[in-house]
């Protein structure tokens, strides 16, 4: 418990690569345990480990490190290599121009650069990717660009924004925790900008630390949730860690002592960040409902009661609201999946 659900407006979105190659899409939702019923509903969200199995089926369905998002394919092992090369840097700033220059040898790669504005190092992105209408891939590679270059220098580099050359999505309201800062949108080109003192570290793993680590890449370095760099990502985790506990999550008054700032500090805090401490506390029983009745066998009554809801029919009408269709419904289609993918394995 604790996770954040995954919008289906990225499933969705990672899904379109396999569409276009002619593939059947419903095996891959299967494995991934994803009711394919689901993608119908805007409101409709799955568990992160469901995300990182759909990632892995299109991974190895598609053979192409961009799960065919891209206008050309990237082979699988083309961003291992990618790694192997930029380790030997002498800091982060030339490991990032040399990865950048790596992915500019492949037509139709991504076209990445690294500029410095002030004291402001830019991460840019400045290819619209071909066939990625979704921003799927641009806004994946901004993110695992950040992550990968955290780990090289064992340091989380918080972001001090990010800039997309688009319109607010329609699920605009995931970015600030995707990304951990700031987002603006109808920008030139994507950027991702931090601190430029932040080049001059130096690069502090090894090989065999980067073997490691390559082994759950790219997705275990997209799925990291280290950012919790917003005042709203501090309060859910804060929250979660309430209801882990007790049914009970704590009042605003109570969660703003914790994090030694007044409630109307906080709330204000959470004004600017476009949420508040009641639709906070709302995402985090949503995202412990989706998780607990995707992932066990609890009894739906007592998942309610565990979550703080005194009735069943307060539970029925609160996750209808969060997802479009009842606990029940929503269990059966995930246990129907489950067992198309058991039978299918055997």
């Amino acid at each position: 418990m604790g996770k954040r659900t995954i919008t289906v407006h990225h499933v969705r979105a990672v899904l379109r690569g396999a569409e276009r190659h002619g593939l059947d899409t419903v095996p891959l939702l299967q494995t991934a345990g994803i009711p394919p019923l689901l993608l119908s509903d805007d409101r409709a969200r799955v568990t992160a480990d469901q995300f990182g199995l759909l990632f892995r089926a299109l991974y190895r369905a598609t053979h192409d490190e961009f799960l065919g998002l891209g206008s050309a394919p990237s082979r699988p092992g083309t961003f291992a290599m990618m790694c192997h090369a930029t380790l030997g840097c002498r800091d982060l700033g030339a490991a990032i121009e040399r990865g950048a220059a790596f992915y500019g040898l492949f037509p139709g790669g991504p076209d990445l650069a690294l500029t410095r504005e002030g004291d402001e190092a830019v991460f840019v992105v400045r290819n619209d990717l071909g066939r990625d209408e979704d921003r799927f891939l641009a806004e994946c590679l901004v993110v695992i660009w950040h992550r990968l270059c955290s780990w090289f220098i064992g340091r989380r580099i918080p972001l001090l924004r990010a800039g997309f050359g688009y319109p607010p999505p329609p699920h605009h309201d995931e970015y600030p925790y995707l990304f951990g800062c700031p987002v603006r949108y109808g920008e030139p080109v994507t950027t991702a900008v931090f601190s430029a003192h932040w080049l001059a570290s130096p690069l502090l793993r090894d090989e065999p630390a980067l073997e490691e680590m390559l082994r759950a890449s790219p997705f275990e370095l997209l799925s990291r949730r280290e950012y919790a760099a917003t005042v709203g990502e501090q309060v859910r985790r804060a929250l979660a860690r309430s209801l882990r506990a007790s049914p009970r999550l704590p009042s605003l008054d109570e969660t703003a002592a914790r994090l030694a700032v007044s409630p109307a500090t906080l709330r204000r805090r959470l004004q600017q960040e476009e949420t508040s401490y009641r639709q906070l506390k709302d995402a985090v029983r949503r995202d412990a409902a989706i998780a607990g009745l995707a992932e066990g066998h609890e009894p739906i009554a007592e998942l309610a009661a565990r979550l703080g809801f005194s009735e069943d029919t307060s539970f029925h009408r609160a996750f209808r609201r969060w997802t479009g269709t009842t606990p029940g419904a929503y269990r059966g289609q995930a246990d129907v999946v489950d067992h198309s993918g058991s039978a299918d394995a055997s």
